[in-house]
């Protein structure tokens, strides 16, 4: 349930009626592969691998980015404050944003991290209204609640049966 709302949260965010273009695609097929990275990181992330899988999943971004590149070769940046931002965003949205979600991976469930990072978006509208010229639309507070919904559904509604789950064994071992 939580999965479909947060799902059709950010279908209301992002499209424009029924039709899917080029655009719409490509992040579809790109929302896959990082479903298929949360899966992959849930599964085989332990706290203390975090930094050696962020290190190689950092190399392997570092080839595939290299490759799509070659065909027209890179343009690198000429001013120093050009050099900043990519030093920025290598190392903070980039190396350091990697390691954060490798370790809180080791600690949550696929699913849970999924709902948690299907919030960007709505972040995103969020500070595109603060602090640049969007408005608020219909569209962005649907999708928006949609998404915080489906959060609320994985955060709020598995704890109390696991909490139930830990204290049945809990009296269970007692006995």
């Amino acid at each position: 349930l939580a999965v479909a709302l947060a799902v059709g949260g950010l279908a209301v965010l992002t499209l424009s009626g029924l039709s899917i273009g080029y655009g719409e695609a490509v992040t579809l097929v790109a929302a896959m592969i990082y479903a298929l990275h949360i899966v992959g990181l849930g599964a085989w992330s332990t706290p203390a691998d975090a930094v050696g899988m962020s290190i190689v999943q950092m190399l392997v971004i570092t080839a595939v980015c290299g490759v799509a590149a070659l065909p027209h070769g890179l343009t690198l940046p000429h001013r120093a404050g050009d050099w900043i931002s990519v030093i920025y965003m290598a190392v903070f949205a980039g190396a350091l944003a990697m390691l954060a979600q490798t370790w809180a991976q080791a600690h949550l469930a696929a699913t849970r991290s999924a709902i948690i990072m299907s919030m960007e978006p709505v972040f995103a509208a969020f500070f595109a209204v603060l602090l640049g010229p969007e408005s608020v639309t219909a569209r962005m507070l649907v999708g928006g609640s949609l998404v915080v919904v489906a959060m609320l559904i994985v955060e709020v509604l598995p704890r109390r049966k696991l909490e139930a789950e830990g204290e049945s064994r809990l009296l269970h071992t007692v006995r």
